[in-house]
């Protein structure tokens, strides 16, 4: 055998293991540091929602009391005075709601997009069954007239629109728990 092919032997024998040891050391501390920034992710995650689940529970909850406090029979109760006209409790009804709304708006950002546009699909249901009812009574008859016809014909289908919105609520809440 050639001294040169001898040679190459042992610079092969000496690189060859060096190079087995250099690769596998390589991968292995990639792989850790590869699952030390998972679990970094992990645990700086956990810590995200730690911090933000009690605020979207509480956005969840606002929003369910918004629903109740939006009802018909809720606002009637609530907004509905003595010697009032039927146009001054369509008016105060509006005005209602929409305080009711606005002082909830912020919540949207706890909650996905579909859920906020069923929260306010539910407001403009309600809106529009007052409106709808609204126009069949006299604005100069007394509020007990257009109080009575909104808990006849309207609560039904405005209560049906925030059931829907409950119902939503509750099953976005659940996701966070599963």
């Amino acid at each position: 055998m050639p001294e040169w092919l001898g040679l190459i032997f042992e610079i092969l024998k000496i690189t060859l293991p060096a190079l087995i040891v250099f690769f596998t050391a390589r991968n292995l501390l990639s792989q850790h540091l590869l699952n030390s920034e998972r679990m970094m992710a992990a645990r700086n995650n956990a810590a995200k929602m730690a911090e933000t689940l009690p605020l979207r529970l509480q956005a969840y909850e606002r929003l369910s009391l918004f629903c109740e406090r939006i009802a018909l029979p809720n606002l009637l109760l609530r907004l509905q005075e003595k010697d009032q006209t039927a146009g001054e409790l369509k008016v105060a009804l509006y005005l209602g709601i929409q305080h009711e709304y606005e002082h909830n708006i912020s919540q949207q950002v706890y909650m996905s997009a579909q859920l906020w546009d069923i929260i306010r699909q539910a407001r403009d249901n309600s809106m529009q069954a007052i409106d709808a009812v609204s126009d069949i009574i006299e604005p100069s008859h007394p509020s007990q007239a257009l109080s009575r016809a909104l808990l006849d014909q309207a609560a039904p289908s405005s209560n049906a629109g925030l059931a829907m919105a409950l119902n939503a609520i509750k099953k976005e809440a659940a996701l966070l728990f599963d």
